[in-house]
């Protein structure tokens, strides 16, 4: 049995469905059974309510795991974000080691090495050290896996307003090319890691075909489009206000200027020493199937 959390996001759905197309014994979690939960049902998927700030429910849908796909979404309505993230991560660390999964692939970042200067990062940074700890020390040997993804291609979705006026906006550098990789290749990445099993710790780095520079991203959308898009380069200073301005609270405000910054820098980088893979996804086809979806 396979368990997956997030099945209902862009990378759970694709563990999920890949490992029952593969004829997999799957149980995916939701948040509860409206919407997905009957579809999910009819692919022949088990199903569990579970929250990761409930520990019990969490370990009950982990129960008789062989393999799980865990993640843990950023709580972009905390203003305690290290806090408020190591709660969860320790509550889904426990759930782990009393269920006895086998192997978890957790999703992580690229840059999740550092324990400062990344952001929205570091809380993966701390989920990585809480949640490896745990299981070290739980008394019997676990295999975890940390997948760490690059930038995703699905972001530009936020940037694509700009489209109508020929831009395509960012706090990026525009001419620098930067790892990026498709949730769906994602979701095919952990997959194959669950169906493979694994053996103690291990961190794979993840990226798409090449790398990606704004302007590129700028030359693919134009093709998508059918007409000259640009990269309009805005100073990485504006950023918080420009996402305070959309609404986010000050603190994940402040955390992704922070990104920005490591991004621009090359401090969010990948780390030596770990096996690296690439997806097969480019970003045409993503920003293609981001138009598509507006």
């Amino acid at each position: 049995m396979f368990v997956v959390m997030g099945a209902s996001g862009n990378t759970g759905k694709v563990v999920a469905s890949t490992l029952l197309a593969q004829g997999k014994d799957v149980r995916v979690v939701l948040h509860d059974e409206a919407g997905a939960g009957q579809a999910w049902r009819d692919k022949g998927a088990e199903l569990a309510v579970a929250d990761v700030e409930d520990r019990s429910a969490l370990e009950r849908a982990l129960g008789g795991a062989e393999g799980a796909y865990v993640l843990l979404p950023p709580a972009l309505h905390s203003s305690l974000v290290r806090v408020d993230n190591d709660r969860r991560a320790k509550n889904l660390a426990a759930a782990i080691a009393a269920a006895g999964v086998g192997h978890v692939v957790m999703l992580s970042s690229m840059g999740a090495q550092h324990p400062d200067g990344t952001g929205p990062v570091l809380y993966l940074h701390d989920a990585e050290a809480t949640i490896g700890g745990t299981l070290t020390a739980a008394g019997r040997t676990r295999a975890v896996t940390f997948l760490r993804a690059a930038y995703f291609m699905e972001n530009w979705a936020v940037a694509l307003q700009g489209v109508a006026q020929g831009v395509l906006p960012t706090f990026l550098q525009a001419d620098r090319a930067i790892p990026m990789v498709a949730t769906r290749d994602i979701g095919r990445a952990a997959a194959r890691l669950l169906a493979e099993g694994g053996s103690g710790k291990r961190i794979i780095q993840l990226s798409g075909p090449r790398e990606y520079s704004p302007n590129d991203v700028a030359a693919a959308l134009g093709r998508v489009v059918g007409k000259p898009i640009v990269a309009q380069q805005h100073p990485e200073e504006a950023t918080a206000a420009a996402l305070l301005a959309a609404g986010m609270n000050p603190e994940w405000s402040r955390l992704f200027q922070e990104l920005t910054h490591g991004a621009n820098s090359g401090r969010v980088a990948w780390e030596d020493g770990h096996a690296s893979w690439r997806g097969e996804t480019d970003v045409e086809a993503v920003l293609a199937s981001l138009i598509v979806g507006q």
